[in-house]
């Protein structure tokens, strides 16, 4: 604990002397500890004493800005008792100063603005047209100034980006150069999960992945972002795309006969049988040949014709992308990657992917991983890992989704907060089943009173979350908003983060009147954001937020009963603990946060093993006595203090 900057809470020494036994074993621990544990200082300080002797590097990775602030903060701290320089890491599209002036550029994939960059770069040293100022002035600039500036401020990405906007340099190609340097790097995800930017970063590093340890903050996050980004798609939209780049570029012949348009028809053909015949509500499942026999019968193909024509696609697109970068453009090719989804999905290994056809105005082919431990594979080549959140139970789920070893330690830390400053109550008489929602108009009815009589009787921040965007139109449709005395701020489907802060915004502005939040479970809203004080006292939770039985999910717990024999658990059950856990978490941020969650779903009494829930047959008067009860101990405790400071001054 000699690097630890703060008095050590309960618990933080026993979660500190935990990771650094497990970084010094070379182990992966899984740590679940709720808010205001101080997990982000805990898994810094355990990890630095177990590796800063033994020339590990330690790489943070964070799902969000503001947690990677947090990382950053915390490492100046400790840098006041020994010298541990960090760095932040994010994208091109968030740091080059080209790309954050053109809004093409920003929309560039990690390999395109790299392709890009490289090229702008070799124009500038060669001091030819189409240069980077920005790159001209950095490789001018005293780098040592920069590094005292780096390692002795250790600042935000925010704040490094504009320490080096003022000067006119590019905090991106400075970062690379810094990176060696740093005991800790912090970055997002993708860093490390997706492989062309792992090697760059690790080469980046000077550090072998052996001698790397990596954190996973938020962790809940990742078997889902695993599972993505193994995940390739191709919609309608991207077709339309490949056809304006070939009224630009031209429509060549891939095959004897075989257009670049041609391909393009058949595929616009597929999709419109693909939807036809398999497409049920938002998605369907496909026979694993579908596209290939399509493609085939199009052009009288053979398989080995097929793959040629797929790598042709290529071809042409690389040649594309290469005319692009040459005139200082984006080196973006759809050509390029309709044949590099169609290789995908001729290739792929099927017993860890499905092939489906998803629905809506844009549709698309998709091949969807189901197996989050490929893309996790390589935190076994590391030295150690950690992983972190608030909602990880049940621990062991998370272990075997990753492919973690079956000797990881797991600990769960209890809350730090008084367990009477939060309530949680269920009620038995309604639920948002479907089956029972679309027989029974009066249970939507009494869901609607629960939530018009409690928000208009109890004064206080309030969100409502629902399971669906579309349960949530639902009551719109039915008029609740006319019925709540209060004003409502709503989360909407595909709005803007800025759109959505705004909202969130005007709503924490009401806590004296007690304004009201319509949100979704799983959403921005029930994962990314802190609503301390009177910011957030009541929350509803309408219905259990089971995962929909999309074809998607239902391969998905397919593959989980064939693999561990626990599909509803590892699926179903324990994802809809998890989103609840989450939405009932933004309660609670301070060990002086008070707040009740309401489950409005008979159903939730499932889940008593693991949350600890009261049935109550008169939610508004549980909640008011709660509140009640809660404020009468804060004025007796607010007395005893002002007594005991009397107390002191008269003795003095």
């Amino acid at each position: 604990m000699n690097l630890f900057p703060y008095r050590p809470r309960p618990g933080q020494r026993e979660m500190v002397e935990d990771i650094a036994a497990a970084v010094r074993s070379k182990q992966h621990i899984i740590i679940e500890s709720g808010t205001g544990t101080g997990k982000t200082i805990c898994a810094l300080v355990g990890c630095l004493s177990a590796s800063l002797d033994s020339g590990k590097k330690i790489l943070y990775l964070t799902r969000t800005n503001s947690q990677q602030q947090q990382v950053l903060k915390e490492l100046r701290r400790i840098n006041e008792i020994r010298s541990v320089y960090g760095l932040g890491l994010q994208g091109r599209q968030s740091t080059c100063p080209l790309a954050r002036r053109d809004p093409e550029l920003r929309s560039g994939t990690p390999e395109e603005l790299s392709r890009l960059c490289t090229e702008k770069k070799r124009r500038t040293i060669d001091e030819l047209e189409g240069g980077c100022r920005f790159y001209e002035q950095t490789i001018a600039m005293a780098f040592d100034e920069i590094e005292r500036y780096v390692f002795s401020e250790i600042p935000t990405v925010e704040e490094f980006v504009d320490y080096c906007d003022r000067r006119g340099i590019c905090p991106y190609e400075l970062a690379k150069e810094l990176a060696s340097k740093a005991t800790v790097v912090t970055a997002p995800y993708a860093y490390f999960f997706v492989q062309f930017i792992r090697d760059t970063l690790l080469d980046w590093m000077s550090v072998p992945i052996s001698d790397l340890v990596v954190i996973v903050d938020e962790a809940h996050n990742l078997p889902d972002y695993a599972r993505e980004v193994k995940t390739l798609n191709l919609s309608r939209k991207a077709l339309r795309h490949v056809e304006k780049e070939v009224n630009e570029f031209g429509n060549l012949e891939i095959l004897d006969g075989v257009s670049i348009l041609d391909i393009v028809s058949a595929m616009d053909e597929a999709l419109d049988s693909a939807v036809e015949e398999y497409l049920l509500d938002e998605d369907g499942l496909l026979p694993t040949n579908f596209l290939e026999e399509r493609l085939l019968h199009a052009f009288t193909l053979t398989s080995k014709m097929l793959e040629l024509a797929t790598r042709e696609l290529m071809v042409q697109g690389e040649i594309i992308r290469e005319r692009k970068k040459e005139a200082g453009r984006l080196p973006r090719s759809y050509i390029f990657s309709l044949g590099a989804f169609l290789n995908f999905w001729m290739n792929i290994e099927e017993r860890y992917y499905v092939k489906l056809i998803l629905g809506g105005d844009n549709p698309s082919f998709e091949s969807y991983c189901l197996d989050p431990s490929i893309a996790a594979a390589p935190l076994l080549d590391c030295a150690a890992s950690v992983h972190m959140s608030g909602t990880l139970s049940p621990l062991i789920e998370y272990r075997d989704s990753l492919g973690l070893p079956s000797s990881s330690p797991m600990k769960s830390f209890p809350s730090p907060f008084p367990k009477r400053n939060r309530r949680i109550f269920f009620v038995d008489d309604v639920t948002t089943k479907y089956e029972d929602l679309a027989q029974d108009q009066e249970i939507v009815e009494k869901i609607e009173d629960y939530i018009v009589n409690i928000c208009n009787g109890v004064r206080r921040n309030t969100v409502v979350f629902f399971p669906s965007f579309n349960l949530l139109q639902r009551f719109l449709s039915d008029g609740i908003l006319y019925r709540i005395k209060r004003k409502v701020h709503i989360e909407e489907r595909g709005m803007s983060q800025s759109d959505l802060m705004e909202t969130v915004t005007r709503f924490r502005e009401g806590a004296e009147q007690g304004a009201v939040l319509f949100a979704v479970v799983g959403g921005r809203v029930s994962e990314g954001l802190d609503f301390p004080d009177r910011e957030l006292e009541l929350a509803f939770i309408v219905g259990i937020p089971y995962p929909k039985p999309t074809a998607k999910q239902r391969a998905l717990l397919h593959y989980y009963e064939m693999k561990f024999g626990r599909g509803w658990e590892y699926t179903v059950r324990a994802p809809a603990y998890r989103r609840m856990l989450q939405a009932i978490g933004r309660l609670i941020r301070t060990d002086t946060d008070i707040g009740v969650a309401i489950i409005l779903d008979r159903r939730a009494k499932q889940f008593s093993d693991r949350i600890e829930l009261e049935l109550t047959q008169d939610a508004l008067g549980d909640v008011l006595r709660f509140f009640e009860e809660r404020e009468k101990e804060g004025r007796v405790s607010s007395e005893k203090t002002k007594m005991r400071k009397v107390h002191t001054n008269t003795s003095e």
